[in-house]
């Protein structure tokens, strides 16, 4: 394969946005405040207090179950995957109170094919990255929720499956993930997402791990 110098000004639009989301991915770059307010939708205010975690609750399924009917319902064939992901998804592991799940639907960038429906069954949406996979995230309407849609072939799709499923069976590594949020949580951050971007070396090692077990 022949070498090439493939920087983003040389690119077609289509290619630089793929050239720049991979490079976000692989290097996992703490995003900066500026960015952070750009990808939120509406007001986004600091955080006031430490994070909150909490030991593991077996109700949380439950609420993930709830969640995805209610989601199923508002968006009937237009959901290709739903899958509950992040730490409340695993057993035994301590988390923010809060359900993460993971929607996949044909063409996350197609706003009005799945947004409005979303919203009214009062989810409300507050992150939008073009630039990152054409992520977009809500937040529930009665229970706090982070709910996540992505499009087919996305490779977030497959890490947090993979992340989470490798937790799911993996004591030490499990025992580690935990270690560390409690450590991180104690400390102060300015927005949540400074606090998640803390956690990407140990994130990135426990994957790298996965990986190595034949995870992938």
């Amino acid at each position: 394969m022949p070498e090439t110098d493939n920087t983003a000004g040389d690119l077609p639009k289509e290619e630089s946005r793929a050239t720049s989301e991979q490079a976000r991915a692989a290097k996992r770059v703490p995003l900066t405040d500026e960015q952070i307010l750009a990808a939120h939708v509406g007001e986004l205010a600091p955080l006031v207090g430490p994070i909150h975690i909490v030991d593991y609750d077996p109700e949380w399924p439950q609420l993930f179950e709830r969640e995805a009917k209610r989601i199923q319902a508002a968006l009937g064939n237009r959901v290709v995957l739903i899958e509950h992901v992040g730490s409340t998804s695993v057993p035994g592991l301590a988390a923010k109170p809060r359900i993460d799940v993971l929607l996949v639907v044909a063409d996350s960038a197609d706003e009005p094919a799945y947004v409005p429906a979303l919203e009214a069954a009062a989810y409300v949406l507050r992150i939008r990255e073009p630039d990152w996979y054409e992520h977009r995230m809500f937040n529930g309407p009665d229970t706090d929720v982070n709910l996540h849609v992505f499009s087919p072939g996305s490779p977030e799709i497959d890490r947090m499956l993979l992340f989470r499923d490798w937790l799911r069976s993996n004591t030490s590594d499990r025992q580690l993930y935990e270690r560390t949020k409690r450590e991180l949580a104690r400390k102060d951050w300015k927005y949540a997402q400074n606090y998640a971007d803390a956690k990407t070396a140990v994130v990135e090692e426990i994957i790298a791990q996965a990986r190595g077990a034949g995870g992938e």
